[in-house]
């Protein structure tokens, strides 16, 4: 059976408690132990898919096919354990399963309450695949206090009560804030988030502190006395350079082996870190720089973009260069030409996204790559817009745009090279959408297998004709134009299995242009870079290298 570690929030950053959350888990792992990440979150939605990306940042999808939380990508990247549909919850799915439940009868006519009927579903959901892992880390999402995550904190503390003594363990987070006025650190903030905890009857173990400047002894020994945690479980989590040195950084202030010694794990293996030496020393010795402009339209929260932007890094790491991410807004193009924006750029990437807004501004973008012989990479919509682009600048379809749009505005407008996809095989079974389904968990979900054309770029970047990648999209490149497209040079050089689906495109006698329908950046980690994104960054350090 696992031991379980469940993470809570005080005042701190929801990436402050995922990063350290992934960081455990890595150190974990170095030690030889088995772990599984799981986040509990206390918002309402019921799915994650329907949220804008301004609301929650980026939604990040599993193999088998669930929209979760982007804290979910910091785990995969950080222990490069796949993620899975029943590592993400959230107080919506919970309330939804207990009404349905309900409905069904299954509580014989009872008055349904919080206690005990979402706590038992909420412990119901912890224990899944306990007998997997060596370790559960289970984080709460939200910070203590928060009305919507009560629930949460009462399942927890009954799931510690009602476990074994000693198999059980909570780590809380909080903020140190420096006064500068006065030069010192307050820890009162973190003295009344662990009363809050203790009031609701749970007690922290451990204590990770944020703080930009060093903790003193003093203030340590005063946070261990007055929040009743030995001192050295007092463990400081100080600003760094990557985010990839903190499993390094955790493991020298101690928290690994404070989670051992609060589980009485002893004598206990010893890490192996070299994976993360390697890693800190590719991010902080670069051996060149790359400038990739990322044109979209979420770019003023850049975790609307998150696993892109890591994958970038990971790419930059495989090639010894520091990826420098400049992000532009697609929808300037609508009114200015593009070519000033993108030149002195050595690639340019255009991610997924939803709606018509910004998309004239991404197909100029493909435009200019591809005129240019700039390397571009795009992702799911991104590929569409380039074949959009093909269809209007290289086939004459001088109206070729798509069927989203024509949606979305109530007319017709274009010729659809890509149309609502009503139609798919998963598995061995077919899948059928309507226009009018609801938006969230309709999608083409999750991971597929294609199948690449011998002799083609891609195959020779993924050193393979077959592939498994994960997707989220319910608007499809029609195949109808593949002939048409690829006279021009536009190849469809990856299908489904059943040859009906296109996957990825490319253009012939480009040095590297490339789009694919799928979200390769979901797949990709520090010590294992995605393939793409490797060859990507490889194409614009040539490019740099030619300024």
């Amino acid at each position: 059976m696992a031991r379980y570690i469940f993470i809570t929030g005080g005042v701190v950053s929801s990436l402050g408690k995922g990063l350290a959350s992934a960081a455990l888990g890595a150190l974990l792992q170095a030690r030889g132990y088995s772990v599984r990440l799981r986040k509990l979150d206390p918002y309402l939605n019921v799915d994650p898919g329907t949220m804008s990306p301004f609301e929650h940042g980026e939604v990040f999808v599993t193999d088998d096919g669930a929209e979760t939380d982007l804290d979910l990508g910091h785990y995969e990247r950080f222990t490069g354990v796949a993620a899975r549909m029943t590592d993400s919850v959230s107080s919506g799915r919970v309330y939804s399963t207990v009404l349905e439940k309900e409905r069904r009868g299954d509580y014989l006519g009872k008055t349904i309450q919080v206690v005990p009927h979402v706590t038992n579903e909420i412990k119901e959901f912890i224990e899944i695949g306990d007998d997997e892992v060596d370790f559960m880390l289970c984080e709460i999402g939200g910070t203590v206090g928060d009305i919507e995550g009560l629930p949460f904190f009462e399942a927890i503390r009954q799931f510690s009560h009602e476990r074994p003594r000693g198999e059980c363990l909570f780590m809380h987070l909080t903020l140190l804030p420096y006064l500068a006025a006065s030069g010192e650190l307050k820890t009162k903030p973190t003295q009344h988030s662990v009363k809050e905890l203790q009031s609701i009857g749970i007690a922290p173990d451990i204590l990770v502190c944020r703080s930009e400047h060093e903790i003193p002894q003093k203030e340590r020994e005063k946070l261990a006395l007055f929040c009743n945690v030995r001192k050295e479980s007092v463990i400081a989590a100080y600003d760094l350079k990557s985010i990839y040195e903190a499993p390094l950084a955790y493991h020298e202030q101690g928290l690994d082996q404070a989670v051992l010694d609060a589980f009485g794990i002893t004598p206990a293996p010893k890490p192996k870190l070299d994976v993360w030496e390697d890693v800190k020393d590719r991010v902080n010795n670069p051996e060149g720089e790359v400038k990739v402009a990322i044109v979209g339209k979420y770019t003023q929260l850049e975790d609307a973009y998150k696993s892109i932007n890591e994958a970038l890094t990971h790419g930059g790491m495989k090639n010894r260069v520091k990826v420098r991410i400049e992000w532009v807004d697609a929808e300037i193009f609508d009114k200015e030409d593009a070519a000033p924006h993108l030149e002195g750029f050595h690639a340019i990437l255009v991610p997924g996204g939803f709606g018509e807004r910004g998309t004239e501004g991404k197909i100029k973008a493909a435009q200019f790559a591809r005129e240019k012989e700039i390397p571009y990479l795009g992702i799911c919509l991104g590929m569409q817009m380039a074949v959009i682009e093909a269809a209007r600048n290289l086939a004459g379809i001088e109206t070729a745009g798509s069927e989203e749009f024509d949606h979305e505005a109530g007319k017709k407008r274009f010729e659809p090279v890509v149309y609502h996809l009503k139609e798919w095989v998963q598995g061995n079974h077919k899948v059928k959408r309507k226009e009018g389904d609801d938006k969230g968990g309709t999608m083409r979900l999750g991971a597929y297998n294609a199948t690449l054309t011998e002799g083609s770029k891609v195959a020779e970047v993924y050193g393979s004709t077959a592939i498994e990648e994960r997707h989220r999209h319910r608007y499809e490149v029609d195949i109808k134009y593949r002939a048409e497209l690829e006279k021009q040079g536009l190849i469809f050089s990856g299908m489904s299995p059943d040859g009906k689906l296109p996957e990825i495109v490319e253009v012939k006698d480009h040095p590297w242009f490339i789009g694919v329908q799928f979200h390769p950046e979901l797949k990709s980690k520090p010590f294992a870079p995605h393939p793409l994104f490797a060859d990507f960054v490889r194409a614009a350090k040539e490019v740099s290298r030619l300024v």
